[in-house]
């Protein structure tokens, strides 16, 4: 059993050199280049797989629905995804030993804790993109469940709570629930005041609910300018709103002091900013409300005792497995220590296609058909990319979201 149990261990310590992160490259690599089609045939076929990997390539299948415009098709991936990340943790015994005995990657994957809160905010955006507010408000507050299970399990240290509040803000002022917008942009602002655009947001969403001696304490509080308070009051029923997804979020490599543990590395992007142009209206550039990369990289860290802790268990298994073999044959036994060693790497599994920041834009605008012009800016506010044009149609009283992403 133990010779056998060698040869398998052989067998995936040759053939597995590749990566999560090598493995999806080209379907990233295709998203970039506009091919949506061969992204998303890859895709679709990886997450069909009923295997250890299948949540993985759920997430990022789903974002690159989202990113080639198919809002409908990424909400339902998305489901099927949050439904498996919730599933009982169940793992065939191969699939524990292999996991022990050789590496992390042998297991299911059963998401990060920022992936799984996350989740439910995309497919939120989804459901706002069709306006379908009622939606996105049920997973707005499937995020607020599992920030409750994960407070009750002593699970504290996470960074997406005042992102689903703002969400839970801009689904209510959508929705024209104003009094309910301003509370939920209150709570936003109050978890993360570093965001000028949520503090603006949240006067909007006072001064609309006519909370009047609320909004004048704010006023104070903020400072805006008079531009800003001028705007903020000026009634104005047609909007349309266009939340920015910017740029790659951070990817995870092996950690320099300790290769079997992944850490999360910043991915450069040109672009930085969104600028929209429409005729009668000023430019407008976009606000961040979010910074993606940074909430993933501070939950990772915050999980990494439990990752070490679980690959101590391991490197004392293997020395247990080794000793027993060494008791039969010491060749033998030195071999499968060697082989169970060198298989050890850091689980580089992650939802890769994320955004590194979410940014907001707002565009008063008459009722009627409007055509938006989307220029990307680099740090420098120069023009780095032009993205498709925006032709939205408002009626009276309406206020529209749309989705964009930049992957340069």
């Amino acid at each position: 059993m133990i010779k056998k149990f060698l040869l398998v261990a052989t067998v995936i310590f040759i053939s597995g050199c590749a990566t999560y992160q090598s493995t999806i490259t080209p379907a990233r690599d295709h998203l970039v280049g506009g091919r949506c089609p061969e992204a998303l045939k890859f895709l679709e076929v990886e997450s069909a797989k009923q295997n250890g990997d299948q949540l993985v390539y759920l997430l990022d299948y789903g974002t690159a629905l989202q990113i080639c415009g198919d809002f409908k098709k990424s909400s339902q991936v998305f489901i099927n995804a949050d439904q498996l990340s919730e599933q009982m943790d169940y793992h065939s015994a191969s699939r524990v030993a292999g996991a022990t005995l050789l590496n992390e990657e042998m297991i299911q994957y059963k998401g990060d804790t920022f992936e799984k809160l996350f989740i439910n905010a995309v497919a939120a955006l989804n459901y706002l993109e069709l306006g379908e507010t009622d939606e996105a408000l049920v997973e707005v507050r499937r995020i607020n469940e599992k920030f409750r299970k994960l407070q009750s399990d002593d699970k504290k240290k996470f960074e997406l709570n005042p992102f689903s509040q703002y969400l839970s803000g801009l689904i209510y002022e959508l929705d024209h629930r104003y009094d309910d917008a301003c509370i939920s942009y209150k709570s936003a602002y109050q978890l993360d005041p570093t965001y000028r655009g949520i503090a603006l947001d949240m006067l909007r969403g006072c001064w609309l609910a006519r909370r009047t001696q609320e909004f004048d304490l704010m006023v104070k509080e903020i400072g805006p300018t008079a531009d800003e308070l001028k705007k903020i009051k000026t009634k104005n029923k047609n909007e349309v709103l266009i939340v920015f997804m910017q740029g790659w979020g951070p990817r995870k490599a092996p950690r320099s002091d300790n290769h079997l543990a992944p850490y999360l590395v910043p991915v450069t992007s040109i672009t930085r900013r969104l600028k929209a142009e429409v005729a009668g209206v000023d430019s407008i550039i976009s606000e961040p409300v979010y910074d993606v990369e940074q909430a993933a990289i501070k939950t990772l860290n915050d999980d990494y005792a439990s990752l070490v802790t679980r690959r101590i268990g391991s490197r004392v298994a293997k020395e247990v497995i080794a000793d027993q073999v060494r008791q039969k044959d010491q060749l033998l036994g030195n071999i499968a220590w060697l082989v169970m060693v060198a298989s050890e790497r850091a689980d580089l599994r992650q939802w890769s296609t994320l955004p590194q920041t979410i940014q907001l834009i707002r565009i008063p605008l008459l009722a009627g058909t409007h055509k938006i012009k989307l220029t990307g800016l680099d740090s420098a506010n120069n023009t780095s990319e032009a993205l498709p044009e925006l032709e939205v149609k408002t009626g009276p009283g309406q206020k529209k979201l749309y989705v964009v992403r930049s992957l340069k």
